[in-house]
């Protein structure tokens, strides 16, 4: 699981971009595309991080400063079709009331959404592409609803394999930790990025204004702000 760690007081500070007056607007923009608090935390880290590149190195991912996201996210590790978490939280691992680390991603989802989510995975390694879709989580006396998100991380500047996302619930469930989710149903997806741009005033690009498609992926280009 993903252990939480202390931060010295400059940690994030050294990374942060600055936004000035546009920071109330921006985060307006972005409680649009992502529903949970922890994909939007995850998020504008992430998008801190990079700067002006596609996507941050997996190295500046300090999980100290995404505290309040932590439990909820996890890395991933692409290997040919496979992909496997590497890290996973403790709230993300309640889910299925086991530890996550090492298994199969694509072994959670429904037979008929494995295509899709294997696609957004695809995205993200082979474009450097983030998503965010809705899924639904079943278990024995109902389902769940959830929100994913799915980022790119860099390796010494190139793309290895590796994400980093959120699966959470947009309520929490009484039964949490007691019944495990047998399967998962992806819902309604979309691109989030990249951005690229060493501010965060052009983070409105991420909101669908133009919608197309490509190899599966429901993909929404905005302008620049």
């Amino acid at each position: 699981m993903l252990p939480a760690q202390p931060v010295s007081p400059t940690a994030t500070t050294a990374k942060a971009v600055p936004c000035g007056d546009k920071l109330p607007v921006i985060a307006a923009k972005v409680r649009q595309v992502m529903k949970h608090s922890s994909s939007r935390e995850l998020f504008a880290y992430w998008n801190e991080c990079r700067g002006a590149r596609y996507a941050p190195e997996r190295g500046d991912i300090d999980p100290g400063a995404i505290r309040g996201a932590l439990g909820d996210s996890f890395i991933l590790a692409l290997d040919g079709d496979e992909a496997r978490f590497r890290l996973a939280g403790t709230r993300v691992c309640a889910l299925f009331c086991r530890e996550l680390r090492g298994l199969s991603f694509l072994g959670l989802w429904s037979q008929e959404s494995r295509a899709i989510v294997e696609t957004l995975l695809r995205a993200g390694v082979d474009e450097t592409v983030g998503s965010v879709a809705g899924a639904v989580g079943h278990v024995t006396d109902g389902e769940v609803d959830l929100e994913l998100l799915l980022l790119p991380l860099l390796h010494r500047g190139r793309q290895d394999g590796r994400l980093i996302g959120i699966l959470a619930p947009l309520r929490v469930p009484y039964w949490l930790g007691t019944q495990p989710l047998r399967e998962l149903r992806l819902g309604t997806h979309r691109h989030v990025g990249p951005l690229i741009t060493s501010s965060l005033n052009s983070l409105p690009s991420a909101l669908p204004t133009e919608r197309r498609s490509r190899r599966g992926l429901v993909v929404y280009q905005g302008g620049r702000s």
